[in-house]
C-alpha cells in the first residue's frame, strides 16, 4: 500500500516572485527568505499542510482551472470583507455566487487568472 505525501501544491505562472507575492500578501504568510525577484521558483511556506510553489513556465493560462484553492474567511473578518481585500490586491472577480441569505461563494482569479473561491467561515454561519 502507498503512502504517499502531497510535498507542495505547484503553481505555474509568467512571473513566479510577483505571483507568490499576491499570494503571500492574500495569504497573509511570507515568502521563502532566500526567494527574490527573476528566480524560477518561489516559495511561500505555511504553517499547516504544503507550500505554495510558484513555477515559471512558458505558456500562458489558457482554460480554466482544474484544481483550485477553496479559501474561508477567518474570525475576526467576513467573506465579503476579504472579496473586496483581496480585489484591492489585484484580483479580479469571476462570478459572483453569493447568495441574499448569505451561502453561496465568490469566484476570483488571482492577477494571472488562476481562479480561486472565497467561501464563508465557521463563525459566519
Amino acid at each position: 500500500m502507498s503512502q504517499l505525501h502531497i510535498r507542495t501544491f505547484s503553481i505555474d505562472c509568467a512571473d513566479p516572485h510577483t505571483l507568490a507575492t499576491f499570494w503571500a500578501h492574500a495569504l497573509g504568510h511570507p515568502l521563502h527568505p532566500h526567494d527574490q525577484p527573476g528566480d524560477e521558483e518561489v516559495l511561500i511556506p505555511l504553517p499547516q499542510g504544503p507550500p505554495l510553489l510558484f513555477i515559471r513556465v512558458p505558456e500562458p493560462k489558457a482554460t480554466k482551472n482544474r484544481l483550485h484553492l477553496d479559501l474561508h474567511a477567518a474570525p475576526g473578518t467576513t467573506r465579503d470583507t476579504e472579496v473586496a481585500r483581496l480585489r484591492a490586491l489585484g484580483a479580479t472577480l469571476v462570478d459572483d455566487l453569493r447568495q441574499g441569505d448569505g451561502t453561496g461563494w465568490a469566484v476570483l482569479a488571482d492577477p494571472e487568472g488562476n481562479e480561486f473561491c472565497i467561501v464563508r467561515g465557521e463563525h459566519e454561519r
